[in-house]
């Protein structure tokens, strides 16, 4: 008779028990503030009703918890083995995405899917995004440090980088697809490639700006003109940013308090409950409480560079910080945005924004990261090209 000490289910059971001992639940609840604000600020943009936004977005939370919790146990070494056909899989969709999907605001971002009789919106670059994090953190892990310093290390990465990044603008979705470029060279920088090189990538990005610029839309050049001179088209491409400024400056010090934010509430200020909703919580709650969520979010960035620095490999360092450099690149997006500093993009707050593809698979992201943690300790086999780091 086995000894139930010694039963494979009962050995899983304390394992799986370990891990939760050891979770970061620091980080889980640092998630949840930032997603509380962003209930209450729903609740507010529906005028006290938690059914239209909040409600929906707290389910959404709650599957992302499990989610996170769930991805956080597994194993780091089956992360890095998965890492290249999690990104396969999520090109796929972006591929699928050029037959054509569901409509939204005139552009083929959605892919959508019934089941049980229900239907279902997914948003395939929000997966895309995290994907090619996972693809560099494990191209990057497999090679020494003096190869990575190469000018025969870049095509792949590169690769990696502009293949979905193409796919993305071209539905059009150009802060999505300029983002996801930014994260991956972030990545690269942090996995040592010489600052020569991206000197060079940006002479040349410069050299390319008017070719670049003939190759934008029409709507997507009236940002930048707008960005330029707000005032050139107050009522049309200009309004956006006009209302939000004059928010941002309404809440003052202490804010109006929730339900009396006149921008919002009388609805001068566009799509309040998404890209927008950061001007909303400046108005309603002030700059008290703006900078308290700026502050919740540094404490998310830093916990995650902790989390990389303690990482036993490479493959979690550059994955831990991979993901902590997109979110910070997404909440410095999103209010630099609404804020007047860089134009219009169209990109949502995280955790705090409406919607349901970007507050899953961020959490999805997050799980990844608690499983660096996790598993800190754990070696991740590499077959390095060249000398290794030690040497």
């Amino acid at each position: 008779m086995v000894a139930l000490s010694t039963h494979p289910l009962a050995s899983g059971t304390r394992l799986i028990g370990d891990k939760l001992a050891n979770m970061a639940w620091g980080l889980l609840f640092l998630l949840a503030l930032v997603a509380g604000f962003g209930f209450l600020m729903l609740y507010s943009a529906a005028g006290g009703d938690w059914r239209p936004w909040a409600l929906p977005q707290i389910m959404r939370f709650g599957a992302g918890v499990l989610l996170f919790l769930a991805i956080a146990v597994i194993n780091i070494r089956h992360v890095h083995r998965w890492a290249y056909v999690i990104y396969a899989g999520a090109l796929a969709l972006l591929v699928a995405m050029e037959i054509p999907g569901v409509s939204g605001v005139g552009v083929q971002r959605w892919i959508q899917v019934t089941l049980g009789g229900m239907k279902f919106q997914f948003q395939p670059s929000e997966l895309m995004k995290f994907a090619v994090v996972l693809a560099l953190a494990r191209y990057y892990h497999s090679l020494a440090l003096n190869v990575a310093r190469r000018w025969t290390s870049l095509p792949v990465p590169l690769f990696l980088i502009l293949l979905p990044s193409v796919l993305v603008v071209r539905q059009p979705d150009l802060g999505t697809g300029l983002l996801m470029v930014a994260g991956g060279i972030a990545l690269m920088f942090l996995a040592g490639v010489r600052k020569r090189w991206f000197i060079a990538g940006f002479s040349a990005v410069v050299g390319m700006a008017p070719v670049v610029w003939y190759a934008l839309l029409p709507y997507q050049r009236e940002r930048v003109l707008t960005f330029l001179n707000p005032n050139l088209d107050p009522l049309g491409a200009g309004y956006h940013i006009q209302q939000s400024k004059i928010a941002l400056g309404s809440g003052a010090v202490w804010g109006k308090g929730l339900f009396n934010g006149t921008q919002s509430q009388l609805n001068f200020l566009p799509e309040k409950h998404t890209d927008f909703i950061f001007t909303m919580l400046a108005e309603e709650l002030g700059l008290i409480g703006a900078l308290g969520l700026i502050l919740l979010y540094c404490f998310i960035v830093l916990y995650g560079v902790g989390v990389a620095s303690r990482a036993s490999s490479q493959f979690g360092r550059l994955l831990a910080l991979g993901i902590v450099s997109t979110f910070f690149l997404y909440v410095f997006s999103n209010i630099a945005m609404v804020t007047g500093l860089i134009p219009v993009v169209g990109l949502p707050l995280p955790l705090v924004s409406f919607g349901g593809t970007a507050m899953v698979t961020l959490m999805m992201a997050f799980g990844l990261l608690a499983s660096v943690h996790v598993h800190r300790d754990t070696e991740v086999p590499r077959h390095t090209t060249g000398r290794t780091f030690g040497a």
